[in-house]
């Protein structure tokens, strides 16, 4: 339990400042940041305007100040930043998210440039590419993906009830700024969704698309049973079924996902799969044990940690290998 806190500082630099220390007393990993960014939240600002009202040390409005202190206090607790202001970046896009669904981290940017690389390439070969998105969660990776490659048909699958409620909040902001654009550009012509999102099953959805998809991309979950995630953000925030993936290496998933992806793709296709860095040697051989694919890769995220395996759907016409597709391998 953390200790309460102290009433409300009535100017912002000594709210962030108080708050950043109160913060950093609870273990928050970036106590500064998530100060300013909760502030900048509640004021409805972004951060740089914080900072120039905490280096002016401008008076805050009570409500404004009582409501920063709460939200403080939320977050002493360890319940997720994103929780509290109720969005996530994600490349370029800000995402809802809330209690039910996994929200989206940075290393996984990295899986989605994969993908985004690879359907680029298909659509300067073919003037278009189809994209799938297993086990789509908030709908990071499908989005970005249909958000930074024009020509991209992008598919999104999603089984848990809750998750899918957040994709399909996140598809239906992003098509409508992708019809207010096209309003703009003239073409009013742009009216369905940017993802085509479904909730089912990752192993069985989308079976009129088999043979005939670019990328599969996927980030399942893929937690051992008993590797419990340190952070309390992870561990006691993030639903149970985005994070582990079943099975005694917690691969079982994962392999499912495989399948499916092995069905989905055309020959030349690439797969991309998002895994726990301890789980790179196991990834590439539920890759080979799947069949029909060349040989499996890793890669690694912005960190240099091996954390994704990808490789190439095999049949006539297979493209050029993952490590030039894809970026620098590593081994394990």
């Amino acid at each position: 339990m953390t200790d309460p806190a102290p009433a409300a500082p009535a100017t912002a630099g000594a709210a962030v400042r108080v708050a950043a220390a109160r913060l950093a007393a609870a273990g928050v990993p970036s106590p500064r940041v998530d100060a300013e960014v909760l502030l900048a939240h509640g004021l409805g600002v972004d951060r740089a305007e914080v900072r120039r009202l905490a280096v002016l040390d401008r008076d805050l409005p009570a409500d404004v100040a009582a409501r920063f202190a709460a939200d403080v206090d939320r977050r002493a607790a360890r319940e997720p930043l994103q929780h509290l202001t109720g969005v996530a970046p994600f490349r370029h896009l800000e995402l809802a998210v809330g209690p039910g669904v996994f929200v989206p981290r940075p290393e996984t940017e990295q899986v989605a440039q994969v993908a985004i690389d690879e359907a680029a390439r298909a659509v300067a070969r073919d003037g278009a590419a189809v994209v799938v998105d297993l086990c789509t969660g908030s709908g990071a990776i499908a989005l970005a993906v249909a958000t930074e490659v024009p020509g991209a048909r992008v598919h999104a699958v999603e089984l848990d009830g809750a998750a899918h409620g957040w994709a399909a909040r996140n598809v239906a902001s992003a098509s409508r700024a992708a019809a207010h654009d096209a309003a703009h550009d003239a073409a009013p012509d742009v009216t369905h969704d940017v993802v085509h999102l479904v909730r089912g099953d990752a192993r069985t959805a989308l079976r009129d698309l088999d043979g005939s998809v670019d990328v599969v991309v996927s980030n399942p979950p893929y937690v051992p049973p008993g590797a419990v995630p340190r952070d309390p953000e992870v561990a006691e925030h993030d639903p149970a079924v985005a994070l582990y993936g079943l099975g005694e290496d917690g691969l079982e998933v994962p392999r499912g996902v495989t399948a499916a992806a092995a069905r989905l793709l055309r020959p030349g296709g690439l797969y991309v799969m998002e895994h726990a860095e301890v789980q790179a040697a196991d990834a590439r051989a539920m890759v080979a044990a799947a069949g029909g694919f060349g040989p499996a890769e890793t890669l690694d995220d912005l960190t240099g940690r091996p954390r994704m395996v990808v490789a190439r759907r095999s049949g006539a016409g297979t493209a050029p290998d993952a490590r030039r597709a894809a970026g620098r391998t590593v081994t394990d």
